[in-house]
Parts: structure tokens; C-alpha cells; sequence
């Protein structure tokens, strides 16, 4: 028996859906197994909460009198991006002060200025608070003004949406650090000499690690976007499906991603948070779900996957290079219990991605549904499944990475 998105839309709006978040289903499959499971259920609602530094906000402030054709401008004092429409900017969540970043700079070395930067300044016009806008302007016949400041909020611009280019890593990984000094990284501090391991997925309720191959999900796919309603838009960059995979289809490394878009005026700051790694900079910790059909058996067989079944490699970033070496693989069940044990120590492991906090956004997710405030879409095209990964080396073009 196989199902339509039609035939689940159906039962939405009629209030007879049968949603279960990915955990409730887990436990199911121990319980039923995958046949009855699938009999039962028609929507499995996915969900994480993480740091996804590959994001930022379009912004269209509307047009002032006389009119400006902004090239420079600072939100809360945090460049943007104005280098296309005359008031149309783009704020990257990892955006800073704009100060003269080289390696003689004493506020590069220190950190300084860092702590707040532009998930910072989204999220707080998420929340409705007012941001100090500065901007210069090229002056031409048709925008003669050469300066502006004001002070705008979410209601008093035209439009205001994340435009994500990489969110949803299938899979990640550990960094650790195996050198003589602490390294301030984007996952945050690594104590030498084995000091620490940290990890930023949370693992087998991770939405792609329980779709695979990509089959439910697409171009046009509708998703919980920071507590609002959101879309797949293209595959996100870096997108890698081609990574090497256990015999359970599971990658053992960072695979797939997507680029999303949504409405940032409709968002939660609840689910929306500006985030500093010391020393690094800033980043966004993010709400996303994504609501998976139950379309055949292969949906539930695919959604069993255990922890103990998924699997990241350990990375030593105290080699700088694009390929550090590792220290093998470890399953997410080892990782969070707390400790591992690397080259025949333990080391403590902390997570970027709160599991708990994955679990609520597949829990809403599962009450948009249940509730009739959230329907599924058909995807207008597949995510592409043949792409490579091509690193910019000085020797070689191009070369793919397996």
C-alpha cells in the first residue's frame, strides 16, 4: 500500500492525520515493528535545534525622500551587504563590527568586538526591537542623498526573511584538538592534548539522517523555519551526498544540505538566537522541522536508525589544513553519554545542538499538523544526488572527494 501527500493533506484538513514526532516513532518500531507502524502513521515530524553559521536575513528598507543608493551600511553597527539594490541589503548571521580585519590587527587577535554580530542583530528584529540603522549612499541623478540613519524594526520595512545558503548538515562532525595549545574554533573552544570533543548534531532525530537518499524531501518542500513557516530552496552549498555510507544508508561524515528561505516577521525568537564561540565569532542557533510523509514501508524503515547506528569521524583541528587527520569514527550513542575514549584516552564531549530543544521543534511541528495549521507540500524538483565535492587547491582544478 503506498500513500499521496494528497490523501495525508486530506486527513489534515479533516482532522483525522496521524502525526508522531521521529522519537515517538523510534520507540514504536521497538515496539510494533515497521509493518504495523506504518499502518498507523502518516506524518513522522523531524526537528533541530543548532548553530547554522551559513545563514542571514534580506532586508528591503524602502525607499527614503530624497532617495538613496545605499553601498555601505551598518545594522547595530555590524556591516551588510548593500552591493545590489539600491535598498536592499543582506545581514550574514556571522556578520561583525566593520573594523580592518588582518592578522597584525590587535582586535583580530583578541577577539575583540566579536561578541555580537549579526545573528545577534536578527534575532533581535525577530523579537521586535528597533536597530539603529547608519547608511552611506553613491550619489547618482536618481539617488542624490549621500547619507542615512534611522532607526527600524520589522514593522517599518518592506521586506524581512532569512535567505539560509547551508542549513541541515546530514551529518557532522567531532572536533577535537590534539596539539599543545587551546584552539578557538566553530565549535567553540578545543582544549589541547585531548582535552575535550564536541559534536553539533543530534544524531539519529536529525531530519536528513532519517531521509537518506533525499526522496521525501525537495525543492518546495514546506518546513518549520525558526517558529515560523519556511521552504526549501535549493540545495545548500557544500552539499556533498556522494559521502561515503554505513551499509544502513546513514553517512559517516557531513553529506547533504539545503538552502531555506522564510519570513523572518512571522518568526519566533524563541527559535531564533544569536550565538558567540569565543575567540571565533558569532554565529545563529536555529529552530528547523521537517515534517516527513509516510509514503511507503522504506519511510519507516528508514526512520528506525538508532543512535548507535550513526556514526561521525573525530577531527583533529590542531593540524591547519583543509584535511586534518582523524581518529576514527564513533557512534552518537557513545557521544552523548558524556565521554569517549580517543587514542586510548577518555575525553569528555559536550553537543552544540540541543537534543532537547530538537525534540520541542518536532513536537510543535507534530501539533501544526495535528491541528490543521500545517499541510505538506509536493516538492517541485529533487535535490540532486551526483554532487561532488571540489576543494580550491593551487596544484589541481578540481578533485572529488569520496
Amino acid at each position: 500500500m503506498k500513500r499521496t501527500i494528497a490523501q495525508i493533506n486530506e486527513k489534515i484538513n479533516n482532522g483525522r492525520v496521524v502525526a508522531w514526532t521521529i522519537a515517538e516513532t523510534k520507540a514504536k518500531i521497538s515496539q510494533l515493528g515497521i509493518e504495523k507502524v506504518f499502518q498507523q502513521v502518516d506524518v513522522i515530524t523531524t526537528g533541530t535545534f543548532e548553530p547554522m553559521e551559513s545563514s542571514g536575513a534580506i532586508l528591503n528598507l524602502g525607499h527614503t525622500d530624497p532617495p538613496i543608493k545605499i553601498r555601505q551600511c551598518w545594522l547595530d553597527g555590524i556591516a551588510a551587504y548593500a552591493g545590489f539594490g539600491a535598498v536592499d541589503l543582506y545581514l550574514g548571521a556571522t556578520a561583525t563590527a566593520d573594523y580592518n580585519l588582518n592578522e597584525t590587527d590587535p582586535n583580530l587577535r583578541e577577539g575583540v568586538g566579536w561578541e555580537r554580530g549579526g545573528g545577534h542583530v536578527i534575532e533581535d528584529l525577530i523579537a521586535g526591537k528597533s536597530i539603529q540603522l547608519k547608511a552611506i549612499g553613491q550619489k547618482t541623478d536618481c539617488y542624490p542623498r549621500a547619507m542615512w540613519e534611522n532607526a527600524i524594526t520589522k514593522e517599518n520595512i518592506n521586506q524581512f526573511y532569512l535567505f539560509n545558503p547551508r542549513n541541515l548538515y546530514q551529518n557532522f562532525i567531532v572536533g577535537v584538538n590534539g596539539g599543545d595549545r587551546t584552539l578557538y574554533t566553530y565549535l567553540g573552544p578545543l582544549q589541547p592534548r585531548l582535552g575535550n570533543a564536541v559534536y553539533s548534531n543530534p544524531g539519529a532525530i536529525s531530519p536528513l539522517i532519517n531521509d537518506p537518499d533525499l526522496n521525501l524531501v525537495g525543492i518546495g518542500s514546506k518546513i518549520f523555519l525558526g517558529g515560523g513557516i519556511g521552504y526549501i530552496a535549493w540545495e545548500g552549498t557544500q552539499h556533498f551526498p556522494l559521502q561515503r555510507r554505513l551499509p544502513n544508508n546513514t553517512p559517516i561524515g557531513p553529506a547533504a544540505t539545503v538552502a531555506l528561505i522564510g519570513d523572518a516577521k512571522q518568526m519566533d525568537s524563541n527559535w531564533v538566537r544569536g550565538c558567540y564561540f569565543k575567540n571565533y565569532g558569532s554565529s545563529l542557533m536555529l529552530g528547523v522541522g521537517v515534517a516527513l510523509p509516510v509514503l511507503t514501508e522504506q519511510v519507516i524503515r528508514n526512520c528506525a536508525v538508532v543512535d548507535k547506528d550513526v556514526v561521525a569521524p573525530v577531527i583533529d583541528f590542531s593540524i591547519p589544513r583543509r584535511v586534518r587527520p582523524t581518529f576514527g569514527l564513533v557512534s552518537y550513542a557513545q557521544l552523548q553519554k558524556g565521554h569517549v575514549t580517543i587514542d586510548g584516552k577518555s575525553v569528555r564531549v559536550a553537543p552544540l545542538a540541543s537534543k532537547h530543544r530538537s525534540l520541542q521543534v518536532a513536537q510543535e511541528l507534530k501539533q501544526w499538523i495535528t491541528t490543521g495549521k500545517f499541510t505538506l507540500t509536493e516538492p517541485v524538483a529533487s535535490l540532486p544526488s551526483d554532487r561532488t565535492f571540489v576543494p580550491q587547491d593551487t596544484n589541481r582544478s578540481s578533485i572529488s572527494l569520496e
